[in-house]
C-alpha cells in the first residue's frame, strides 16, 4: 500500500466499520487532469458483498423502529459533520472528477441540503384520512418504510447523486447500499470514513464498490433490497432491472440518460440563450444528463447563436486547480475522450460542419475542446446519442410545428429547454415536448423541485417532496365501526 498517496488508502463502510476487502483486493484512483493515482480504495469481493447485504438488512430494523426526531437528529448530525469537512470533500471530488474547485460546490451543496430538507419534509407525512361513503367503515393511509435500498451512482456529480439518494432514504426510514462508480468512488469512501467518525447506527449506510460480477450483480440479484435506484445510463438501468427482477418483485427508481433539446426562437433574448447553452456544455465539461445534446435554432438567428457560443468557447478557460480558477476541466476518464471523438467524427462524416474544436488537447490528462457542429441531416446519429461532453450540435428550423417533431424524435424525455419572448408559443411548447422536464427562458434546479424522466429517461423522481414515495410503502387501515 502506497501511503504516499494524496488521499491515501480508504476502505469500504459495512456494519458501522472500515475494512479492507475480504481478499485484499484494492483499486486505484486515477485523477483525469493528469493522470496520476491519487488513493487506493478497498475493492469488494461477493464475500463482501452478502455481508452488506445482511448488515443492511439489519441495519434496517433498528432504523425504521427509531423514532422520527432520533432519526433526525443523527440525519442533522452527520450533515454537520459533512460541513466541518467541506474542503476535504471538495478537494476529493475536484481530484477525481477533474472538477473545478467552484464547481465542486454544487456536490457539496447538493448532499447537504438533500439531508436538511428530506429531514424536514418527512415530518409533514401525515396519515391520510378516506371517507367511507357507507358510513360502517373510518380508513387511513399509513406510510412506512419500505426497507433496503440499493443505489447505484453515476460519475458526474459524486456527492450530489449520492446525496439525492441518501437524503430521502434516511428520512423515510430506510437502510440504503450506495454503490458509487469506478471513475468517481472517492469522495463516497471518505463519507463513510465520516460516517464511522461519528458513530452513525451500523448497517444503516453501506458504501461499497467493485467489480459487476463481485457487487452489482449480488446486489440486484438478492431478495433483500426492496428498492433498486439509480442515476446512469438507460443501458444500464435496463440492465439492473433485468438482473434484480430474477429473484423477487423490487421497486425501482431510476434517472436515465437524457438528450436534451435548446430550442431558440428568432424572437429569443438571443445573449440570454448563448450564455445558457454555453454554460450548460462547458460547466462539469458537459458531463450533465440535462445538458443540452441538440441545439434547433431559428433559421434567422442561427448564424448570431453560432457566432455568439463560438465566442463564448473560444474564452473558456480550460485547466485544473483550485489556484488556476478554470473554467472547465478535463473529461473524467479516457473512455470518455475516445467516445467524444468517435461521435464527432461520426457526425462530420454524415454531412456535419467542424466550426469549432473538435480536438481532444494535446496534453496530460483527458481534456477535450469545446466544440461547435453545424448539422442540416436530421438523421445523423449525433441528434440520438447522450454526447456526455462539450459538444455542441446546432441545427436549424423554420417552424413550430418542424421543431416540435425534430425536439421530441428521442427515445429520451428528461429535460428540454425553450427560448423565445411569444406567450403562445411557450405554452405550446410546456404542453406538447415529450419531456419530465421544460423550461423557459431560464434553467433552475433545486433540491426541493422534482427531478426525472419520461420515456426511456427513467421511471421515479429525485428530488422534492415526490423522492420520499419511492422509499415508503402505503398501508391501508381500514377499522369497522361497531
Amino acid at each position: 500500500m502506497n501511503t504516499t498517496l494524496k488521499f491515501g488508502h480508504k476502505k469500504l463502510y459495512i456494519n458501522g466499520d472500515l475494512r479492507d476487502a475480504s481478499n485484499g483486493a484494492t483499486f486505484n484512483v486515477v485523477c483525469p487532469a493528469d493522470e496520476q493515482i491519487i488513493a487506493t480504495l478497498a475493492w469488494a469481493t461477493e464475500e463482501d458483498t452478502q455481508l452488506a447485504l445482511t448488515s443492511a438488512q439489519e441495519g434496517f430494523k433498528y432504523w425504521s423502529a427509531l423514532p422520527l426526531e432520533k432519526r433526525i437528529e443523527w440525519i442533522d448530525k452527520l450533515r454537520n459533520k459533512l460541513l466541518e469537512k467541506s474542503d476535504l470533500l471538495r478537494e476529493a471530488i475536484m481530484y477525481e472528477m477533474g472538477k473545478t474547485w467552484e464547481g465542486s460546490l454544487e456536490d457539496l451543496t447538493s448532499i447537504t441540503n438533500s439531508l436538511s430538507y428530506y429531514a424536514e419534509e418527512i415530518v409533514k407525512r401525515q396519515d391520510i384520512s378516506i371517507a367511507d361513503k357507507e358510513g360502517t367503515h373510518e380508513h387511513y393511509i399509513k406510510s412506512q418504510p419500505l426497507g433496503v435500498a440499493v443505489a447505484f451512482l453515476a460519475y458526474n456529480f459524486p456527492l450530489l447523486n449520492l446525496g439525492f439518494k441518501l437524503g430521502p432514504a434516511l428520512a423515510a426510514g430506510c437502510s440504503i447500499i450506495l454503490k458509487p462508480s469506478e471513475f468517481s468512488p472517492l469522495s463516497a469512501y471518505i463519507i463513510g470514513e465520516l460516517c464511522h467518525e461519528i458513530n452513525f447506527p451500523k448497517g444503516v449506510i453501506t458504501i461499497i464498490s467493485g467489480d459487476v460480477t463481485a457487487v452489482g450483480i449480488p446486489l440486484c440479484e438478492s431478495k433483500i433490497p426492496r428498492l433498486i435506484t439509480m442515476i446512469g445510463a438507460t443501458e444500464t438501468a435496463q440492465k439492473l432491472i433485468a438482473q434484480s427482477s430474477k429473484t423477487s418483485i423490487k421497486r425501482y427508481s431510476m434517472e436515465c440518460g437524457g438528450n436534451a433539446p435548446f430550442i431558440v426562437f428568432d424572437d429569443a433574448d438571443l445573449e440570454l440563450a448563448i450564455t445558457i447553452g454555453a454554460a450548460l456544455k462547458t460547466g462539469n465539461t458537459g458531463q450533465i444528463c440535462v445538458a443540452p445534446n441538440r441545439f434547433f435554432i431559428h433559421e434567422a438567428v442561427i448564424d448570431a447563436f453560432t457566432e455568439g457560443i463560438v465566442h463564448k468557447f473560444k474564452n473558456t478557460k480550460i485547466g485544473f486547480g483550485r489556484e488556476n480558477k478554470p473554467d472547465m476541466g478535463p473529461l473524467a476518464n479516457k473512455q470518455s475522450v475516445l467516445k467524444v471523438n468517435a461521435i464527432i467524427k461520426e457526425a462530420l462524416n454524415q454531412g456535419g460542419k467542424l466550426i469549432y474544436g473538435g480536438n481532444a488537447i494535446d496534453r496530460k490528462g483527458y481534456y477535450f475542446e469545446p466544440t461547435v457542429i453545424r448539422l442540416e441531416n436530421n438523421n445523423a446519429a449525433i441528434l440520438q446519442e447522450e454526447i456526455f461532453g462539450p459538444v455542441a450540435t446546432i441545427v436549424p428550423f423554420s417552424t413550430k410545428e418542424e421543431v416540435l417533431i425534430l425536439a421530441n424524435n428521442t427515445d429520451a424525455g428528461l429535460a428540454s429547454y425553450v427560448f423565445s419572448n411569444d406567450a403562445a408559443t411557450l405554452t405550446y411548447f410546456a404542453d406538447q415536448l415529450e419531456f419530465g422536464e421544460v423550461q423557459l427562458n431560464g434553467v433552475k434546479y433545486d433540491i426541493y423541485l422534482p427531478h426525472g424522466g419520461i420515456k426511456n429517461s427513467g421511471i421515479g423522481v429525485d428530488c422534492s417532496t415526490f423522492a420520499l414515495d419511492d422509499y415508503l410503502i402505503k398501508k391501508r387501515v381500514t377499522k369497522a365501526l361497531v
